[in-house]
């Protein structure tokens, strides 16, 4: 089953790139938002996550804070 991937991040976030790599490494599509060039999609990102920090994964639904391989794993099973 596919799952439904976002990826908030900034272009100057370097855990956020860990965290886009490893997506591509697994070669999963996912969508990637540029939240310091988005305000609407920053505000959507503090309101699922109550974080201001990037990275920020939402796969299916579920939130992930940070490049936390574990986590990513877990929400992709």
């Amino acid at each position: 089953m596919v799952k439904k991937i976002i990826v908030y991040s900034t272009n100057t976030c370097p855990y956020c790139d860990y965290v886009k790599d490893y997506l591509k490494e697994k070669n999963l599509e996912f969508e990637n938002i540029d939240v310091s060039s988005d305000r609407q999609k920053a505000q959507e990102m503090m309101d699922k996550s109550g974080q201001m920090g990037v990275p920020v994964i939402d796969i299916d639904g579920k939130i992930i804070i940070g490049f936390d391989k574990e986590k990513i794993n877990d929400a992709l099973k």
